[in-house]
């Protein structure tokens, strides 16, 4: 059985494959913002400004340490000037256009409004000893996958360093405001970062490694979280793989897989087209060696798709060729977008493909999805207000 598109036309090139967008379009940037800068570069600036370099970093402190741009609670600065310094360095990137919460308070989907008025989506999600955010990093996507509500959208274009930090600041504002769940403590804040959201985070390379520098950077020049926490996903843009592998960057790595055979991959994920299962998987194995992070492997669970056993069986061959705790695949149930046909894998189905997996040694996991009831689990982020 092959993938057919239901409720939306899929963009094809003059040949009939699905087109695939690599780069932005040529459209305007947000105004520059205080999250885009290196310390070196907000030295400079307030220096440009006027003032002594030291107060980059009592800025950097309130950015980054207390999660606000409210001038008024910034009372190591001087009065005069300082609405307008801080008008100057820290414009408004995201307004709140919705926000949905699930039942029990602990998963909660934001939709923003970005300055052009672009729509992107992010998503919040309490655990049992720790605060997962699922960030965007483009708004849209080009990658044009028949089975994501992003990739059906298209690429509007590629969020700036400063729009994808900003959906952490604003998620760890409302962590300490107690608008997510009950507490576990005090200090709570976001403490792992799956760029997962809305885009294809390697083809926007250079904002995200700027925005996981500005992540992994020490308080308070940074948010001081740990490289371990934050996952970077991709379809399988292999050379970019290859670059994130040399970044010394010790960040999970998560390569959305979703079949072992290219028959049904150049359907299903149309970027295989141009660089094969074998070459995606080189790649995720060379990353491995190169960081000694072991790799996951995204596997969304397809009814009468992708969810075979001898798919299963193809899928440990292939990583088992390539050395053993190395990789984990996470099996995701489908979670099914408006207009779609397709659905999850049926339970008893599900269980043979992950028994088949363990079987042959290669370390599974079923994915707890979050949000499904609110539009904001895996595959669901249409940005539609």
């Amino acid at each position: 059985m092959l993938p057919t598109a239901e409720g939306w036309e899929q963009q094809r090139t003059a040949e009939g494959r699905p087109l695939l967008q690599f780069a932005s379009p040529r459209v305007k940037q947000p105004p520059q913002h205080f999250a885009d800068l290196s310390l070196e570069d907000r030295q400079a600036k307030v220096k440009e400004l006027g003032l002594p370099a030291f107060r980059a970093k009592q800025l950097s402190t309130h950015y980054f340490q207390h999660w606000t741009t409210d001038p008024a609670a910034m009372s190591d600065l001087p009065k005069a000037g300082r609405e307008e310094l801080v008008g100057e360095l820290f414009p408004p990137l995201l307004t709140e256009v919705r926000r949905l919460k699930t039942d029990d308070g602990n998963t909660i989907k934001f939709l923003w409004r970005l300055f052009d008025g672009a729509l992107v989506e992010s998503v919040l999600m309490r655990y049992p000893g720790r605060i997962t955010l699922c960030v965007s990093s483009q708004a849209g996507c080009g990658m044009n996958c028949p089975f994501c509500a992003t990739g059906q959208a298209g690429l509007t274009r590629n969020m700036s360093t400063a729009e994808i930090v900003d959906q952490v600041v604003a998620a760890n504002r409302l962590i300490a405001a107690g608008e997510l769940g009950v507490k576990e403590h005090d200090d709570e804040r976001v403490t792992n970062i799956v760029f997962m959201g809305m885009g294809e985070p390697l083809a926007n390379y250079k904002r995200v490694m700027a925005a996981v520098h500005r992540f992994v950077d020490p308080v308070p020049m940074g948010l001081g979280m740990s490289a371990r926490n934050i996952t970077v996903s991709t379809v399988g843009l292999v050379p970019a793989i290859r670059k994130l592998a040399d970044e010394d960057l010790p960040v999970t790595f998560a390569l959305s897989l979703h079949a072992p055979d290219d028959e049904l991959r150049d359907e299903l994920i149309p970027v295989n087209n141009r660089w094969k299962v074998d070459e995606a998987l080189d790649a995720a194995h060379d990353y491995y060696v190169k960081t000694g992070r072991r790799v996951s492997i995204e596997y969304a669970l397809i009814k009468d798709m992708n969810d075979h056993a001898w798919r299963a069986a193809l899928l440990a061959k292939k990583l088992n060729q390539r050395g053993r705790g190395w990789v984990h695949v996470n099996p995701i149930p489908l979670n099914p977008t408006p207009g779609s046909i397709w659905t999850s894998s049926e339970r008893h189905v599900q269980e043979e493909f992950i028994e088949t997996l363990r079987a042959a040694g290669v370390p599974t996991t079923l994915r707890d999805t979050r949000g499904k009831e609110i539009d904001g689990a895996c595959g669901q982020l249409a940005a539609a207000e």
